[in-house]
């Protein structure tokens, strides 16, 4: 349940703290400056309604998500981070589960049936700002739904930021969407620092968006591996010349991790490991996949731990529960929340192998797609693969991939000879492709994640 709190412990107060100065979070076809919220809203007088109200935020644009999400913030119960995605039969879903009032959209009509229905625009307009105590709105994210149907997950400003410190001026972009746990984290940062935020605009294609965030001197970007692997794939990963390189989502394998300290020799390169339930874990800097197992056995204010192979953390980054009146506990009675990402060590450092859900069974044995495809990505000729299993009356499944390959690598023919050898000689029989196909691109979900259903 929301609760009075602090007009500092908001987004408003966020960007006060650091000062709005001439800041601004910007896409291709829109700009918010900070400076504006001191007087303005993306609401006008019609956001006084929207006090105290369960609201679904479902727009297009990322700036004018951006601006909902700064001007709701304190002043709504709770605000449901609506993918543009999403269809009806979702949004319905959530606002059942969330106890919608309202929803904020930029569609002609709403997509759904709420009490109330508000359309964000911009500019903003100038509004008399209360003077009322602010609320402890609750921040309702989905899942990435990459092995399952999404869940919807319960957050405060306070748990969003455990992870945020003071930064000097950073000029920050995403390939993220800000409407996900991993683009939310880089908003905040953002808003927390004394830096911008550029964010990809509506069918904004690769090349343009690197273009921009280029021409704007962006200095700190984040995404997933599979973003970095298109970007690099895009031939205009040069167009920036970032001082840090962050990857979260995926399995940072050491092959992206390579590829992205050649193509940025300057940039300080981590990956972060974080999930929607249970926040920002830790980063890694050292330039390798995995993580050092000295973190499980060290204390601090996240701490780790591995049970069946399953990777657990407990810290108050974490979500504060699922939403629903019927949902499952969030965390375990010691406070650990199973992430269901599966590790494995080897000397001094635990290496990702899979997801839980994600496993292929192969007559009976189990076959991580993510530890084949570091396999195949390790060969100098490819750029990306994604691995999934395919339907075999014998065997129950078969593992095949897909491979997109460098520009100029040379003979399919001969390559996948290649590839398939290295397979053989480092991944039993079991987990060795049976078939590899070429394509040009993969498929990505909203989330910027391989999408893994065959």
């Amino acid at each position: 349940m929301s609760k009075n709190t602090p007009d500092s412990a908001t987004l408003r107060g966020l960007i006060n703290r650091a000062g709005a100065g001439s800041r601004a979070v910007a896409t291709a076809q829109r700009r918010v400056a900070l400076a504006d919220f001191a007087a303005a809203s993306p609401f006008g007088e019609a956001r006084a309604r929207l006090a105290g109200l369960s609201v679904i935020l479902h727009v297009r644009d990322m700036a004018l998500a951006a601006a909902a999400l700064i001007d709701l913030d304190g002043l709504a119960r709770r605000i449901v981070l609506a993918p543009p995605g999403w269809g009806a039969a979702e949004l319905e879903s959530a606002a059942l589960s969330a106890k919608a009032d309202a929803i904020a959209h930029d569609r002609l009509m709403s997509p759904v049936k709420v009490a109330l229905e508000a359309i964000p625009a911009l500019p903003m307009r100038a509004v008399t700002l209360a003077h009322e105590r602010a609320l402890e709105t609750e921040w309702v994210l989905p899942t990435s739904g990459t092995t399952g149907p999404p869940k919807l997950v319960v957050h405060t400003l306070a748990t969003l930021t455990g992870a945020i410190h003071e930064a000097p001026r950073q000029l920050w972009a995403t390939f993220y969407d800000i409407r996900r746990y991993g683009g939310l984290q880089i908003f905040l940062r953002a808003l927390a620092g004394q830096g911008s935020l550029q964010l990809s605009g509506v069918d904004e294609r690769l090349e343009a968006f690197l273009a921009r965030l280029g021409e704007a001197g962006v200095t700190h970007i984040s995404g997933t591996p599979s973003h970095w692997r298109k970007a690099l794939m895009s031939g205009e990963a040069g167009r920036i010349d970032p001082e840090y390189v962050r990857l979260s989502g995926e399995i940072a394998d050491d092959g992206i991790l390579a590829a992205l300290a050649e193509q940025y020799p300057r940039a300080r390169i981590e990956h972060a490991y974080a999930s929607t339930e249970a926040g920002v874990g830790f980063t890694v800097g050292d330039g390798k996949a995995g993580f050092p197992a000295a973190l499980v056995e060290a204390g601090g204010a996240v701490k780790l731990r591995v049970v069946d192979g399953a990777l657990q953390l407990k810290s108050e980054r974490a979500a504060l529960r699922f939403l629903g009146d019927n949902a499952a506990p969030l965390c375990d009675a010691d406070g650990f929340v199973d992430t269901g990402d599966i590790v494995e060590r080897s000397g001094d450092r635990y290496l990702f192998v899979g997801r839980r859900g994600g496993v292929i069974n192969v007559g009976g044995a189990k076959v991580h797609p993510e530890e084949v495809e570091a396999v195949i990505n390790a060969h100098p000729a490819v750029q990306a693969s994604r691995v999934f299993g395919r339907k075999n009356a014998i065997t129950g499944a078969l593992v095949v991939a897909d491979v997109v390959l460098n520009a100029g690598a040379g003979s399919q023919v001969a390559l996948e000879r290649e590839i398939m050898e290295v397979c053989r000689s480092r991944l039993p029989a079991h987990k060795t492709p049976a078939r590899l196909r070429f394509v040009p691109e993969l498929p990505l979900t909203e989330a910027g994640k391989l999408a893994r259903n065959g």
